[in-house]
């Protein structure tokens, strides 16, 4: 939660552009419902094992509430940046209505939105009729709607109306007035429509509020071996629908009588949060807030350019034979390693491409290029994590259109998650080896910053290939000298050049380790930094995520230093340098420091020989280090505050400094 902190924090920031700032609070939204979705919901799951010692309960339910007094101290503090960005779109002629205060014009605009697009997409169901809500599909916006009747009777029903926000979008944008914007929120524009929506019924008095719930993630696999892994898997993400709610947030204004309906509906636990919030939910659509022409109250674009080698009409397969290529991604296009995979995929001299894939585009042209491959026989192997969180639909989606192209499609390892990002072309005239930090994805590309590596370099391309062998065979237990690879004994290997600092730093040489990574939560890996912080290593980290390290600690963490950056880039990248006795140690891939991928992922970081790509790994981290502007240090008491730049020097952006020069 304090990672999604720093996000809420930025939002706040009057540097940050308005339009930004409102992105900024729809990130921190959708961050706080995977949250619950995955890692509360997994709390909570643990806390009901009969199993479980009464120690680890308790520290357990002592963690559960710990994070609800959190969040609802967040909770006022998003309340109030939602308060004062809307007071800047105001002073810039962009105001948001309410059902309430409309003209006639605005009015007569919305009951032909209703019968033009609304009428048949919100249809109210009687509470009545519902014993259950979490038969209905969480992270929705709903309208708990009471209906009282005008007559003398006065006779009171209660609703529900799901806001059809997919279908139409959060947003409808009025005519404008006295040369304002006026935009509206759907969850409005549906409480203007009630009488439209039970015209028929009689003349009644209608009170809408809304709320949302959040229901456990956890999918449930039936492992019966007559099912397919595909098909497992599908049945698996369609057993979310039946999840357990875990939190459940309602408009404060909501009366009493109404809440408690709407929670004896949803059998909440006693540790499960209940919280109450403003008048709208779901808050991620800020990300989609319509710029209503205001284009100078968001960040001016940053192009991502094409490195001179992937535009050159030379082979690009020959220009890395000659020398390793890398992109910095999204500074650098990723456009370039679609050029590596086109080229691949109709050079004749290509025998065959093997790739991991974790996330995929909507419209991949990752996938593209591999049925193209395919077609022109070549032989194809994509490796598919179909247990991608959240991406699992998407996942099978694409899997089978591959299978129907003739790609040989791997679904992993059981009980191993394939996180490496990897790609292997074989070729005639000798093979090339991709690897990268991030997933070979468009999209996150566009906003997720990450390396990739490309190379011909034998023992490299070598352990990739091995890897890939792995992967269809998990009975065998191959050695890595270059690669590092987990489960096999990457964690070992990373403690061992720590403890290898640590003797250099014992015997009076220079010793330090910089890293960048999103996570770092493995207790070894914790304790044997402390160690190396006591012996005198210097240790710089710039973390994006969770930390459990705590820095500056006299005695045990002083030579320790931690910096988290929130920006207009997610921090994404894995970069690990080690000062190895001056023969520096240079390693890029996908693997965090937390138990999930030292030990149960395939996870591979690859060493880093290319001098120009090591110059620019080294530039990263320390621009991340010396960041002014935008770096946090992590204090791991979730009060982090940006560093400040000496006296009359202005601050230091790191990702603006790294767009300026790539």
């Amino acid at each position: 939660m304090f990672f999604n902190h720093r996000i809420l924090q930025e939002a706040r920031k009057e540097s940050v552009p308005l339009l930004d700032r409102l992105s900024f609070l729809g990130i921190y939204s959708n961050n706080l419902d995977e949250f619950f979705r995955v890692r509360v919901a997994s709390l909570s799951r643990i806390l009901e094992e009969p199993s479980l010692d009464k120690i680890s309960h308790h520290n357990l339910k002592k963690s559960l509430k710990t994070i609800n007094k959190l969040n609802e101290k967040y909770s006022k503090e998003y309340t109030e940046a939602v308060r004062e960005v809307r007071a800047c779109l105001e002073t810039h002629g962009i105001y948001i209505l309410d059902n309430e205060s409309l003209d006639e014009e605005q009015q007569d605009f919305l009951t032909h939105f209703f019968y033009d697009k609304l009428n048949g997409s919100v249809n109210p169901i009687w509470l009545s009729n519902i014993n259950d809500i979490t038969t209905l599909e969480d992270n929705r916006i709903y309208l708990m709607v009471e209906k009282i009747d005008n007559d003398a009777r006065g006779k009171t029903r209660y609703a529900i109306v799901k806001v059809p926000d997919r279908q139409f979008g959060r947003w409808v944008i009025l005519p404008s007035s006295e040369g304002r914007s006026n935009i509206m929120y759907l969850d409005d524009v549906v409480r203007f429509c009630l009488p439209l929506i039970f015209l028929g019924l009689k003349d009644s008095t209608y009170r809408a509020y809304s709320f949302k719930f959040t229901k456990d993630a956890e999918m449930e696999m039936d492992n019966d071996q007559d099912y397919s892994t595909l098909e497992r898997i599908a049945a698996g993400v369609d057993s979310r629908k039946r999840g357990d709610a875990v939190r459940v947030i309602f408009d404060k204004e909501m009366p009493k009588h109404m809440r408690k309906r709407i929670l004896d509906r949803l059998d909440m636990g006693g540790l499960d949060t209940s919280l109450c919030g403003g008048r709208y939910q779901n808050h991620k659509d800020l990300m989609k807030f319509p710029d209503c022409g205001h284009q100078e109250l968001k960040y001016p674009a940053w192009k991502h350019e094409m490195k001179e080698v992937f535009l050159s009409s030379r082979s690009l397969l020959e220009a890395i034979r000659e020398k390793d290529q890398f992109i910095h991604v999204p500074y650098q296009s990723f456009d370039g390693y679609i050029r590596l995979l086109r080229e691949a995929a109709i050079k004749p001299e290509v025998k065959s491409i093997k790739t991991t894939l974790y996330r995929l585009a909507k419209d991949s042209k990752v996938v593209k290029a591999l049925i193209t491959a395919a077609r022109n026989g070549k032989k194809v192997t994509a490796v598919v994590e179909l247990l991608a969180r959240f991406d699992e639909e998407s996942n099978i989606k694409w899997s089978k259109r591959m299978q129907q192209e003739g790609v040989n499609v791997i679904f992993g390892v059981e009980g191993l998650k394939v996180h490496s990002k990897l790609l292997l072309i074989e070729s005639s005239k000798g093979n090339i080896a991709c690897v990268g930090t991030g997933n070979f994805h468009e999209g996150n590309a566009k906003v997720y910053t990450d390396y990739l590596m490309m190379t011909s370099r034998t023992r490299i391309v070598n352990e990739v290939s091995k890897v890939f062998d792995f992967i269809d065979r998990p009975f065998m237990n191959p050695r890595f000298t270059e690669l590092l690879v987990s489960p096999n004994a990457m964690k070992s290997r990373l403690l061992r050049m720590i403890d290898n600092e640590i003797k250099n730093a014992s015997s009076g040489n220079e010793a330090w380790i910089k890293v960048k990574i999103n996570h770092i939560t493995d207790r070894d890996m914790v304790a044997k930094l402390y160690e190396a912080s006591m012996a005198g290593v210097k240790i710089d980290i710039v973390i994006r995520g969770n930390c459990s390290i705590v820095p500056g600690v006299e005695g045990v963490s002083e030579n320790i230093r931690c910096v988290g950056i929130i920006d207009r880039y997610l921090e994404h990248s894995r970069i690990l340098v080690f000062c190895n006795g001056g023969n520096n140690k240079y390693y890029i891939g996908s693997a965090d420091w937390m138990p999930r991928n030292l030990v149960n992922r395939i996870e591979v970081l690859a060493p880093v020989y290319d001098e120009d790509m090591r110059r620019d790994l080294l530039r990263t981290i320390d621009y991340g280090l010396k960041d002014t502007s935008n770096g946090r240090l992590v204090s791991g008491d979730g009060e982090d505050v940006i560093q400040q730049p000496e006296i009359g020097d202005s601050p230091f952006r790191s990702q603006e400094m790294l767009q300026m020069q790539s």
